[in-house]
């Protein structure tokens, strides 16, 4: 039993009345929170292929809800503007400099249209030119920049259709011209739905498990059919430079479009009917194809059927061919994998995939490459005579990586690579890669083909350290080229000299804004390359330390620890405090225990984490680490609420043995599965004094497939499902709580009645708790008016519930 003022309780009701009413009308909160949000965006940068051009990207500031309110349809998983047949509330840039690497001099592009909208870009093979989608109320336009002359233009005027996942265009190999999806000439007015209904929306089920994660979005009926085929089918079109335009094949659904490395061919992967009611687009039938560059067919690859009956356990898979591609060190070679135990996990066999290749013209027989005992996980191809093939396997972290030789697959493979992932302390690094003959990627070797230049991020009991290294394949041993060094964090974005001698690199301290640089790793020289100040001088002296601690059963846990500007222990004493985190499952403890950040970051202030607190005179914690492990035969979750408490009772007492943090006003915040972390804290345990939920899932029974990393489903495992759900614990949160959620969240699982039903029974049951819903709002929130609420909303909350707690308590017991 907590400690209560003795102020009476009418005058709790009368101080909290206010509060709890409706409203309609969007707020704002402190100057400070709105200096936050509308504060100068850092630009975004790209690299050109030769490495010679940096150019930078105008960001806007955040949309308007106006923005966020232009017309949506919803089809298969999918969002889109029926208006620009793009995609709907697409984040773009407003305009382009382009900066001399060698000199410094700056270009700004001209020929863009007032406030433009910029969208897809993507730089030519040779680095002469930029492409790019130009978004207008009722078009996306493709335009190219030249380099040289600094200078865009419109391309074509055909209508770009970027429905579909990826980009809707890509670059011949001579960058010469783009292969681009263009919205049919006489497509015609979309289809009408009728006011009389046909007849009834049927579903059938003949006794095949069927199993489906939650989707949102998904098609309804057959209107939303036609609508799909109406929107969704493209005309591909060739578009030189020049502006001429040339109709390739038929107009179809393209799921994804890929030039052969030589440029004869185009994989083209068209999705056919019949559609479903049950899964996303993604799972629709395909239909895989090679075409030359007029559109004739060439080879019919595969005819994969509905992919509605694959298992829902982690590494299941679809039946028949997947990851279809080309052979990125041949000229017109296919590859692809195709599982041999039906996809299901489950099924005891001594191997899990295939993987294929095959030749132009398409005609001989398919080569088999290699057998996998888990499930691949990808390939990376090499100019000299070998590739890297990797297989991963779900329940154990297990990852494997073999070097192969695809010209001779009768050679035996060589194991190069064999650990946990969850391993971060062993972990060698990614390969980096380089441009082919072709102009595709592939692996960046030295010393004559037999080792790989690695990059990572280095993990340590110190905290990240990012590095170049020589990895020998041969031998498997490691030589170290270049690591970073305390007190910067910095981190390798390209390579400028295929050896390693020189690197770009993204520069940082804790005071110091990220900036990029070229690094030699020879002589250690540094020099400057972007020049961006501090985007939030007003919060330039927070103070931000990197902290590790212990829970009660020995697993080590670490966060970030931010105290006001100008805090002085002594003189101000424990302060109120704000933790946020995210749970993640793990199979080790030891594993759950490493780091997995770096002291050196520098403390960027965020409107979308837990920094608005510092305003409000809090300490607060971000990041804590809240590790669920499950080691043999147990899963994490089997004691998912009680390693929450103990990581959020061992936060802190690391606060109080600190001596910064008040832990009798305490808070704790978190996002999607921060959220439901949130909402179970406060129904198992009264640690917190309240919480604040942002757009979670509280009623596992609704995601009864599966969610998170639970790989079991409710039927399995319904106690877990149950014991892990707030909802049915409702009545155990005696501690207020807020929850916040975006009205049209499309995020799986996170149907916005789950935050509904979840305000519907703690308020029910007599508990203090607040729902707003952001009106054309996602998972995560966007428009200006949106964010200032939710900062308004967050702030109010901490302010009547911790900041004050120690006058104002709320009895519930």
């Amino acid at each position: 039993m907590r400690i209560h003022s003795l102020l009476s309780s009418l005058l709790i009701f009368f101080l909290f009345t206010p509060f709890v009413s409706a409203q309609d009308t969007y707020q704002e909160p402190s100057q400070e929170l709105i200096d936050l949000v509308d504060g100068a965006r850092t630009p975004s940068v790209s690299f050109s292929p030769d490495r010679e051009t940096l150019l930078l990207q105008d960001v806007p500031s955040l949309p308007s809800i106006a923005e966020m309110a232009q017309p949506e349809l919803r089809l298969a998983g999918i969002r889109i503007n029926p208006n620009t047949n793009g995609p709907s509330r697409p984040g773009y840039v407003t305009g382009f400099t382009l900066r001399d690497m060698e000199t410094g001099v700056d270009r700004v592009i001209t020929g863009l249209p007032d406030n433009p909208m910029i969208t897809n870009v993507s730089w030519s093979p040779d680095g002469s030119h930029i492409a790019f989608l130009l978004n207008t109320e009722n078009s996306l336009e493709l335009w190219v920049a030249d380099v040289s002359a600094a200078t865009a233009n419109r391309l074509s005027e055909g209508r770009v259709n970027n429905t579909y996942f990826g980009s809707p265009y890509s670059w011949d190999r001579n960058g010469d011209a783009l292969i681009v999806q263009m919205i049919p000439a006489d497509r015609g007015e979309a289809p009408q739905e009728s006011t009389v209904p046909a007849g009834p929306v049927i579903q059938e089920s003949l006794g095949e498990a069927r199993p489906a994660r939650t989707y949102q979005d998904l098609l309804q009926n057959s209107h939303d059919e036609n609508l799909f085929d109406f929107y969704f089918t493209s005309q591909l079109t060739e578009v030189s430079l020049d502006g001429i335009s040339r109709e390739i094949g038929e107009p179809a659904i393209y799921r994804s479009v890929s030039l052969s490395p030589d440029g004869n061919y185009l994989l083209v992967n068209r999705t056919e009917r019949p559609y479903s009611y049950r899964v996303p687009a993604s799972r629709f039938p395909q239909n895989i194809q090679v075409l030359d560059r007029d559109g004739n067919l060439v080879h019919q690859f595969a005819e994969l059927p509905l992919a509605d009956r694959v298992p829902i356990a982690f590494s299941a898979t679809t039946e028949g061919p997947r990851s279809v591609s080309w052979r990125n060190d041949a000229p017109s070679t296919l590859s692809w994998v195709e599982a041999l135990d039906g996809g299901d996990p489950s099924v005891d066999v001594d191997y899990r995939d295939r993987v294929f290749t095959l030749d132009a013209p398409f005609s001989g027989d398919y080569v088999q490459l290699i057998d996998l005992q888990y499930r691949y996980s990808g390939m990376q191809w090499s100019e000299d005579g070998f590739a890297l093939v990797s297989e991963f396997w779900r329940d154990d972290r297990h990852l494997r990586t073999w070097k192969i030789s695809p010209d001779d697959p009768s050679a035996d493979a060589e194991l190069v690579v064999d650990r946990s992932t969850e391993d971060r302390y062993n972990d060698p690094g990614s390969p980096q890669m380089r441009r082919s003959q072709f102009g595709t990627w592939v692996l960046n070797t030295v010393d004559d083909g037999s080792s790989l230049l690695m990059t990572g991020i280095g993990a340590t009991p110190e905290g990240n350290r990012p590095f170049l290294s020589v990895y020998n394949l041969e031998t498997q041993e490691t030589r170290e080229l270049w690591r970073s060094e305390s007190s910067y964090y910095e981190i390798i974005v390209n390579l400028l000299e295929e050896d390693g001698s020189k690197l770009i690199t993204r520069r940082e301290s804790v005071d110091i804004q990220p900036n990029f640089f070229i690094r030699d790793t020879e002589t250690g020289e540094l020099e400057q390359l972007t020049f961006f100040e501090h985007p939030t001088p007003q919060l330039r002296d927070v103070y931000k330390e990197f902290i590790q601690y212990e829970r009660a059963d020995g697993v080590q846990l670490s966060a970030t620890l931010y105290l006001p500007p100008d805090y002085n222990k002594d003189r101000d004493g424990k302060l109120p405090v704000l933790v946020w985190a995210y749970p993640r499952e793990f199979r080790s403890a030891d594993a759950a225990g490493q780091i997995a950040d770096s002291p050196y970051r520098f403390a960027g202030m965020s409107h979308w984490g837990p920094h608005f607190a510092l305003t409000m005179g809090f300490a607060v914690v971000e990041n804590a680490t809240m590790p669920i492990v499950g080691e043999g035969d147990e899963n994490p979750n089997d004691t998912f609420v009680e390693q929450l408490i103990l990581s959020a009772d061992a936060v802190l007492d690391e606060l109080e043995q600190r001596g910064v943090g008040d832990r009798n006003r305490a808070a704790i915040g978190g996002h999607s599965y921060g959220a439901f972390m949130t909402a179970n804290l406060l129904a198992h345990s009264r640690i917190f004094r309240a919480g604040i939920a942002r757009s979670g899932a509280y009623n596992r029974t609704l995601t009864p497939f599966g969610f998170q990393a639970e790989p079991r489903n409710y039927w399995e495992s319904s106690d877990i499902y149950l014991g892990m759900s707030p909802f049915m614990h409702a009545n155990g949160i005696k501690d207020p709580i807020l929850f916040i959620h975006g009205a049209e969240d499309n995020n799986s699982g996170t149907f916005p009645m789950q935050s509904e039903r979840m305000y519907a029974a703690v308020s029910g049951l007599g508990g203090i708790a607040r729902l707003v819903m952001l009106p054309e709002e996602s998972h995560g929130y966007r428009a200006r008016e949106s964010v200032l609420h939710m900062l308004y909303e967050q702030s109010e909350w901490l302010n009547r519930y911790v900041k004050n707690a120690e006058e104002i308590t709320v009895e519930l017991d």
